[in-house]
């Protein structure tokens, strides 16, 4: 049997998890939502909730894969027999997101690609997205290339790869936020978006705010998809849980607001103060943000630069899915990590085609009346995710007791925020994570449109 990897210290740990976190979901998928449910006090709700009940649910998983030293599957075996279905369940989420995930990477590569090549004025003309994602051959070739790289990644191991592409790559991602949110600061108009975006305006203040809020967690910080308990388990016993969490947070929450304020600012400058252009969604990467640094002085490098910051986060999250995967795989087959990597490779390949299919050729076929690739993002983000979180807070909340995982986190030292642990998975999150799950059924179905 292998013997486990471990990251080196403290600051491996935070930086390879925090890279985990830090993915599309801050900065592509937290701006849209933000712009959606009112700016300001969006942020507002989202930082509370990441303090609290996010805060709670990722000590307790890195906790347990620490306590246990297994990944998904096993850990939850390993405390009680009854409860390895939820392990199953954690497992199946990242096998569902890292094929779709690895499209949307595969489009930020292309996106780099263009502006890196000197054809940021094509990527911003209207139609050049919804064209390109269209089309059959083009958006494969960047999905198996963005693919590929994460797999070289998660090959070369927890401390060769995963730990040394995390030291350098968020780093610079911090950097790189912070300028060009600096940057788009001092556009002409711009300043009413960062109004719009860091004052709360409390009659914006609704209970899908709070829904929103709440389910942009676990896509942002790579709750209740088995990654933080593979973390855990390559965490070493003298590095302080607690601390740890804190600077995971600090980093991922601190991404998600520059990414809003590069991303908001910008749109509002560029529609002359319209909000009604916050409207695109999900598009306001691809779509608005082009046209943006079409229009600016130096765009061509401003837009080159975002994109490579966007590849990093998704890369960071990629390289957390596919080794999350590879562990369990490792963990219950006892199959040489390298061969394992190229299996899934292979299998995330062909599971990712209709997803990058489903907007071209495919783009008739729907389930639940969404295209192929928001069906596996709603199974995976909208039901089985707060599913296995609401096991997770049952299994540590009523079986395996609280006090399990906070003998685990106190190695280090006093457990400041035990009561606020135990508070949030015992009686909070529960109630919470049925709100998400129930809203997001019944939006899906158009019973309540979120």
């Amino acid at each position: 049997m292998e013997k486990r990897s471990s990251f080196t210290g403290k600051l491996g740990f935070v930086l390879a998890a925090a890279g985990s976190a830090v993915g599309l979901g801050n900065i592509w998928r937290f701006p849209y939502l933000a712009a959606k449910y009112g700016g300001g006090i969006f942020l507002l709700t989202y930082i509370i909730l990441s303090l609290t009940f996010g805060f709670a649910l990722m000590v307790g998983e890195i906790a347990l894969g620490r306590k246990t030293g297994l990944s998904a599957i096993g850990a939850f075996k390993k405390v009680n027999k009854k409860f390895a279905f939820v392990g199953w369940i954690v497992s199946i989420i990242p096998m569902i997101i890292l094929p779709y995930y690895s499209v949307i990477g595969g489009w930020v590569s292309k996106y780099l690609f263009a502006f890196v090549a000197g054809d940021g004025h094509s990527a911003s003309v209207d139609g050049y997205f919804e064209s390109f994602i269209s089309k059959t051959g083009e958006p494969i070739f960047w999905f198996v290339l963005f693919i590929s790289l994460t797999a070289l990644v998660v090959i070369l191991g927890v401390e060769k790869g995963i730990e040394r592409v995390s030291k350098v790559m968020m780093p610079i991602l911090v950097v790189l936020s912070i300028f060009i949110a600096v940057y788009v600061m001092f556009i002409d108009g711009a300043w009413q978006g960062v109004i719009y975006y860091v004052k709360p305006d409390f009659s914006k203040l609704s209970f899908m705010t709070v829904v929103a809020a709440m389910g942009q967690l676990f896509y942002s910080m790579s709750l209740a998809m088995g990654i933080m308990i593979t973390y855990g388990s390559y965490m070493k016993k003298d590095v302080s849980l607690e601390r740890s969490v804190h600077s995971i947070e600090l980093f991922d929450t601190g991404i998600a607001f520059f990414a809003g304020l590069m991303i908001i600012p910008a749109v509002f400058a560029f529609s002359g103060g319209d909000e009604s252009a916050l409207g695109k969604g999900p598009g306001l990467m691809f779509v608005t943000l082009p046209k943006v640094f079409d229009t600016m002085a130096g765009g061509q490098i401003i837009g080159a630069l975002f994109f490579i910051l966007v590849l990093f986060a998704a890369l960071t999250s990629s390289v957390s899915l596919m080794e999350t995967v590879v562990s369990i795989l490792a963990d219950k087959l006892k199959i040489n990590r390298k061969i394992l990597c190229l299996i899934v490779l292979a299998g995330c390949i062909l599971i990712g085609l209709p997803s990058s299919l489903g907007y071209g050729v495919w783009g008739g076929f729907k389930i639940l009346g969404l295209q192929l690739l928001d069906f596996f993002d709603f199974i995976s983000n909208s039901v089985l995710m707060p599913v296995a979180a609401l096991l997770f807070c049952i299994f540590i909340g009523y079986f395996a007791k609280p006090s399990y995982l906070i003998e685990e986190i106190e190695l280090n030292g006093k457990f400041k925020m035990k009561g606020l642990f135990n508070v949030m998975i015992k009686y909070v999150a529960p109630v919470c994570l049925v709100i998400i799950l129930v809203s997001s059924i019944l939006d899906v179905f158009g019973v309540v449109k979120i």
